[in-house]
């Protein structure tokens, strides 16, 4: 069983508390099962935009582990990642949306790998 968005989104935020990193709820979606976007803005004008991985990615031995992938494979400009946020607003607005600052990008996730 999966951790609720909730917790989950708490405890990443306590993780990057200890790191030294800055983050914020922006948005709170469904406590239950919202799916999270992360956003980590870089101080520099642009972000990178961590979105839910397929459920197709999941090793069905480990169903409450939650997996990110990058929306691009490198940074976008802030309005881009904004714009592509609202979207999937729209689409779901149970989702939650977790913004960090690190200058050098780090953002603590499991990604799922390609």
């Amino acid at each position: 069983m999966r951790l609720k968005s909730s917790i989950w989104v708490a405890a990443y935020l306590r993780r990057c508390q200890t790191e030294g990193v800055f983050g914020a709820v922006r948005r709170r979606g469904a406590e239950e099962a919202g799916a999270v976007f992360v956003k980590v803005a870089t101080l520099d004008g642009n972000a990178m935009l961590y979105v839910p991985a397929p459920q197709a990615v999941y090793d069905g031995s480990r169903p409450i582990e939650r997996f990110f992938m990058p929306m691009s494979k490198e940074r976008l400009p802030e309005q881009s990642v904004e714009e592509r946020l609202a979207k999937e607003i729209r689409f779901d607005p149970d989702a939650w949306i977790v913004e960090t600052e690190d200058r050098t990008g780090r953002h603590f996730l499991d990604l799922a790998r390609a």
